[in-house]
């Protein structure tokens, strides 16, 4: 079992950021637009160093979409830039219609998504979105895990031809993924290989997953752990290569039970092979305000929530 480690824990909001800024000084065709929060996205430095490119809109997220569908016409790469629940439920019509439906080059990037938003509470912590998203025909759905393939997949998307929603976040979690990484859009990555269950994770979860794995070969099982930052396309062939094997799996998402992750993988499951699962995930709850930490507890979002699941699951083969 290949073990972790990291020397910091940095904010997925900073990774997106440090891409952007990248992006401004290689691509002049991107812009970036936001929607009066500058310096929660972390896109100050892309604003200094290219205000031309930079359109600070202001408390008004519909206008912003719009915005955006208007300037791919004449070639441009825009990136919109605020909180998660603003950026999809705010702003569902716009992104259906001018977005998704005209196929427009958007890159709607969302931050403070999901419950580790914290203090702010339910309001804000909307976890419907991967699932308002990956509803919408065409439109790619990206969740990264940590500083370092957020950034990367900030820059990858720059290059890729059509809509995508980047999902990421405020708290501070481990930066564990190697700082020169390719980000390939639809590709799991194996964290480590087992035979005895499947952990597919997501986002903040990853590195939940990767302490579950940990504690679970403690106990003579063998978890096979999988990074899935591409939650559509979904990376059919890796799961069902993976399943073929443990014949069993467990699903780690901050997010919905119903419409993420876990959907996903159910859904391609019973397409195939149906196979015994567990979901970690939020079950038909809105949250509230608190600590991530917290939240993560109170919500059974936690190493240990993934560690029972796993023993569930098994029992279940």
């Amino acid at each position: 079992m290949k073990k972790y480690t990291y020397t910091e824990k940095k904010d997925t909001r900073s990774g997106f950021g440090a891409g952007l800024s990248v992006l401004g000084k290689e691509n002049p065709n991107v812009v970036a637009l936001c929607a009066d929060l500058t310096g929660s996205l972390k896109m100050d430095a892309f604003a200094k160093d290219h205000p031309d490119r930079f359109i600070q809109v202001g408390i008004a997220e519909a206008n912003m979409i719009g915005i955006a569908a208007g300037l791919t016409i004449g070639g441009k790469i825009p990136f919109t830039g605020t909180f998660a629940n603003f950026s999809t439920g705010r702003v569902y019509d716009q992104i259906r219609q001018s977005v998704a439906y005209s196929d427009k080059n958007v890159k709607i990037c969302a931050s403070h998504a999901g419950l580790t938003l914290g203090e702010d509470g339910a309001t804000h912590q909307i976890l419907e979105d991967i699932g308002l998203m990956r509803m919408l025909p065409g439109m790619t759905v990206i969740n990264p895990c940590d500083y370092n393939q957020t950034k990367a997949a900030t820059i990858a998307i720059a290059d890729y031809e059509g809509p995508v929603y980047l999902r990421f976040g405020r708290p501070t979690v481990p930066n564990f993924t190697p700082a020169d990484q390719k980000f390939e859009i639809g590709k799991a990555v194996m964290l480590n290989e087992g035979t005895d269950v499947t952990i597919i994770a997501t986002g903040h979860l990853v590195w939940k997953a990767i302490e579950a794995g940990e504690k679970l070969a403690e106990q003579g099982i063998s978890a096979e752990i999988i990074n899935i930052h591409t939650i559509k396309p979904l990376d059919n062939e890796a799961i069902l290569k993976s399943i073929a094997k443990t014949k069993c799996v467990v699903t780690a998402e901050e997010h919905q039970m119903n419409g993420g992750l876990g959907d996903s993988v159910a859904q391609l499951l019973s397409r195939n092979t149906p196979t015994p699962q567990e979901f970690v995930a939020v079950d038909d709850s809105f949250g509230e305000s608190g600590t991530p930490d917290e939240l993560m507890t109170k919500y059974k979002l936690d190493t240990i929530d993934i560690v029972n699941a796993a023993q569930k699951v098994i029992k279940r083969k």
